[in-house]
């Protein structure tokens, strides 16, 4: 497995290691709830290092990402993040992501994890397949870590730690810095809902950067979180999972993400098929589901309405926040609708549940 510049500090922090997406990890420290609960309420922080980083550059930077992505990267200025997606011909999804402009001719991508390798390679054959001569790749991945420190209380942490005005940095946007004498890009972005930044350093800086932060979030109620948390919170604000929301076989459409899917932008990898499904119709959506009886829906739970099977769990779990089963199901679109109540069939039993919109806390 490989293994983060911080993996023998989580060791040293009690924290319980597993394997995900080829990284060995942690996946709790005090626990899950604790930590899920600590990151609404105070702060807490995340190595987020095993995340791939790509780079494309050149005078023809900007035309190939039209092309690549379905999001319109022609909006984004400088220092601005842009959530978006790349799609195969037939409107499946390679991969989320976000998108970092750094200048006219130089952005970066953020990927997930286990993609990393198999973006990368899409991402040069589509290159090829454009024509487009004047843009250079570049997997640039171990030239970072990336911490993410998340919370109300994440700013005043930060503040701390750097002479960066925070403020001037709005959400879903970045700029350069320095945190604890150390350089770096300051991003306003996270995947908990709850606030806070994202913090791309040399891998070499890491361990150093992690026991400042440590250090003045103490008296702050900062802890370290895990991958276990770090579901919860996401699910928490029904925000998307490579995998489980997102898939070759689940198109952004489907998936409920048709706004990052820009069809009067020009032409782009899987437009026509996206296109097609617009017309057409989505035949399955994905939604929210609150459980009504006491249960938790898991991923590739079935889901019911009557005796018919309508749809599948996506994800779920029991929600730290509110203390009841919530989760993400795909169901097909005549039985998707607000409000409506379903049976999850759970453990061999069928439990009542009532599809929601996501979030499902503010």
């Amino acid at each position: 497995m490989k293994k983060t510049p911080l993996n023998q500090l989580h060791k040293e922090l009690g924290a319980r290691m597993v394997e995900f997406g080829g990284w060995e990890m942690p996946v709790q420290y005090a626990g899950v709830i604790e930590e899920h609960l600590a990151v609404r309420e105070a702060a807490g922080l995340f190595d987020v290092s095993h995340m791939g980083e790509i780079e494309v550059s050149g005078a023809e930077a900007l035309p190939f990402l039209q092309y690549l992505t379905t999001n319109n990267a022609g909006r984004l200025v400088d220092g601005q993040v842009q959530y978006t997606a790349l799609c195969y011909p037939d409107g499946g999804v390679v991969d989320d992501m976000t998108l970092y402009r750094r200048s006219a001719d130089h952005f970066m991508f953020c990927v997930n994890a286990a993609n990393t390798d198999k973006d990368f390679e899409w991402m040069q054959k589509v290159l090829v397949e454009s024509g487009l001569a004047e843009v250079t790749l570049n997997n640039v991945s171990d030239d970072y870590a990336q911490i993410a420190l998340q919370g109300p209380k994440a700013d005043r942490i930060l503040t701390a730690l750097t002479d960066l005005p925070l403020d001037s940095i709005r959400y879903y946007h970045f700029a350069p810095g320095e945190v604890a004498g150390i350089p770096m890009l300051i991003s306003r972005t996270g995947y908990t809902g709850s606030g806070g930044f994202e913090l791309y350093l040399p891998p070499a800086s890491a361990e150093n950067l992690w026991r400042r932060l440590d250090e003045v979030g103490e008296s702050h109620g900062l802890v370290p979180v895990g991958l276990g948390a770090r579901d919860t919170l996401r699910l928490e604000k029904g925000l998307a999972l490579y995998g489980h929301e997102l898939s070759p076989e689940i198109s952004p459409l489907e998936a409920g993400l048709g706004w990052i899917v820009k069809l009067d932008k020009g032409d782009f990898v899987g437009r026509e098929a996206l296109v097609a499904q617009k017309a057409n119709g989505v035949p399955r959506r994905g939604v929210g589901l609150k459980m009504i009886d006491r249960g938790i829906p898991r991923e590739e739970y079935p889901v019911y309405a009557g005796e018919r099977q309508v749809g599948v769990m996506t994800s779920g779990t029991m929600s730290p926040s509110l203390k009841v089963g919530i989760g993400l199901a795909l169901v097909e679109t005549p039985y998707a609708k607000l409000d409506a109540e379903v049976e999850v069939g759970i453990r061999g039993r069928r439990l009542q549940a009532r599809l929601v919109r996501a979030p499902f806390v503010d």
